[in-house]
């Protein structure tokens, strides 16, 4: 007879299910695992039988054979321990209860304790439409996976309580979900604490409010990256839908704190310039999210952007178009979301004090030219909003004054966002910056005025189309926080000059 326990597999962003088939009959006593499983799962053999044993159950002295079907896809991991475990139980007849609408995630210790994975919220959404009413996973996953409604999902600490739970003897509560609205408030440095840098920060308040790449230009000092680090404070609150994509990537990547339900806030990530192609777009030999997908829905900060390798911002050009990276290997292709916001800083030469209005730069003009062509003008022509960040005057960084907080910008940026959402609900849109092109024609219509100003500056600069498409669309975020339905010279001048310091370093005409 065989018995099955039924458990979950991840591919990519999406889960499968996984059914764990048990077969003892007589022969010599050997522990078969079959079903194309990994180095991880094959070592489950060894794992599962020091449980049995340490933890006073018998082990079959018989041919044991566990399937992990479908057959023909690759199992990865030691998340196989606790189903593996319990179909032997079941088929030895030590487990009496029906467990046909129950899962079973989680990696067992020697003793029998069950450690938590990876992945277990994409796994409970799978297994919430496969029909499993109960999901037994590791206590420390428990609340990553009580948000999906439907369900129940049990916490088990060690393999003997979940025993005593199937068999009746001592049930196991399950777990309760967290209130799963996000947090508005945000534990980020406030733009309070920012002396001066008015534009700059009536810059990153567009960003934010429209979802736009930024390029931060300025000398050291001048205060880039510190300005970066608070744009968590005046994001736009996540959606519940936002919420569940973000901790979903976190999940299957193993960075998701433990007894954490959801991530409530908008992620910053800040790699160091030395991260190779692979971490910040994804993949490796067991293919991972990158830093691209880690930064899903939030901000993915690139501090002194020329020291990154040509390689690695090249990799940027295309998820920053399409919303996505897909990775393909010789078993499929793997798609992870990448809905982000970069913010870029750098010097504008090498020794920083090119064009400073003080300082004397040592650079000569060439040392300049290698330097800033060093971003290439495909990734350049991937910014919306050029920014310079000049130095900070004395009189500013002594001033007494109280700056705008951080909480007051984003209200504004909330109220932006708001527009946006009311406006493309009927579309998968969720800002203008991810305006589609259908969208974009109807949505960034500018008067004829407005239409000659834009000519102008488009012939005077040598815009090209990808320029000229998200000044529009940075002319309708400044339009959002206007609250006019209308896009005027005023919010096209203003997008307009976002766009002028590629030709200040890069001198283009």
């Amino acid at each position: 007879m065989v018995n099955i326990c039924k458990s979950f597999g991840l591919f990519g962003m999406d889960s499968y299910l996984v059914e764990v088939e048990a077969s003892i009959v007589k022969g010599i006593p050997t522990f078969d695992l079959v079903g194309l499983p990994d180095t991880a799962v094959k070592e489950s053999r060894e794992r599962v039988r020091n449980a049995f044993k340490n933890c006073g159950y018998d082990f079959p002295l018989s041919h044991l054979t566990i399937n992990l079907a479908p057959a023909d896809t690759k199992k990865e991991g030691p998340i196989y321990d606790l189903p593996i475990f319990m179909a032997i139980l079941k088929a030895m007849g030590q487990i009496k209860a029906n467990t046909d609408d129950c899962g079973f995630l989680g990696e067992l210790s020697l003793s029998g304790d069950v450690r938590s994975v990876n992945g277990v919220l994409p796994m409970a959404i799978k297994a919430q439409e496969c029909g499993i009413k109960k999901l037994f996973v590791p206590s420390e996953n428990a609340q990553e996976a009580s948000v999906v409604k439907g369900i129940d999902v049990y916490p088990v600490k060690h393999i003997y309580e979940l025993c005593q739970h199937l068999n009746g003897f001592k049930e196991i509560a399950p777990a309760k979900p967290e209130d799963a609205t996000c947090d508005s408030y945000v534990s980020a440095p406030d733009f309070a604490q920012v002396k001066g840098q008015f534009e700059v920060k009536r810059a990153l308040e567009i960003a934010a409010a429209g979802g736009h790449n930024v390029l931060l230009i300025g000398p050291p000092g001048s205060g880039k990256s510190m300005l970066a680090k608070r744009m968590p404070g005046i994001l736009p609150d996540m959606t519940f839908e936002e919420s569940i994509e973000t901790t979903k990537i976190h999940s299957i990547a193993g960075m998701l704190p433990k007894n954490t339900s959801i991530i409530k806030q908008r992620p910053f990530r800040s790699p160091h310039h030395s991260i190779s192609p692979v971490a910040l777009s994804g993949g490796g030999s067991v293919v991972k999210p990158g830093e691209v997908s880690l930064a899903n829905n939030g901000v993915l900060f690139l501090d002194e952007l020329p020291e990154f390798t040509r390689h690695t911002m090249e990799v940027l050009r295309q998820p920053l178009e399409d919303g996505v990276v897909t990775i393909s290997r010789a078993n499929g292709k793997y798609t992870y979301p990448c809905n982000i916001m970069v913010i870029a800083a750098m010097n504008p030469c090498p020794c920083g004090y090119f064009n400073h209005p003080k300082r004397k730069c040592n650079c000569s003009d060439s040392q300049i030219q290698r330097y800033l062509n060093r971003v290439s003008g495909p990734l350049l022509d991937r910014f919306d909003i050029h920014i310079e960040v000049p130095p900070v005057d004395y009189k500013d960084l002594s001033s007494k004054a109280q700056e705008e907080s951080s909480q007051d910008i984003k209200i504004r940026v909330n109220k932006a966002r708001d527009i946006q959402t009311k406006r493309y609900e009927n579309s998968e849109t969720v800002c203008n910056a991810r305006l589609n092109d259908k969208e974009f024609e109807e949505y960034c219509q500018i008067s004829e005025s407005a239409s000659k100003l834009l000519e102008s500056a488009f012939e005077s600069m040598g815009l090209s189309a990808r320029a000229y498409n998200r000044i529009l669309k940075v002319a309708r975020t400044i339009a959002d926080l206007d609250n006019s339905e209308e896009i005027t010279e005023v919010h096209i001048a203003e997008a307009v000059q976002y766009r002028s310091l590629d030709r200040k370093y890069w001198h283009k005409n």
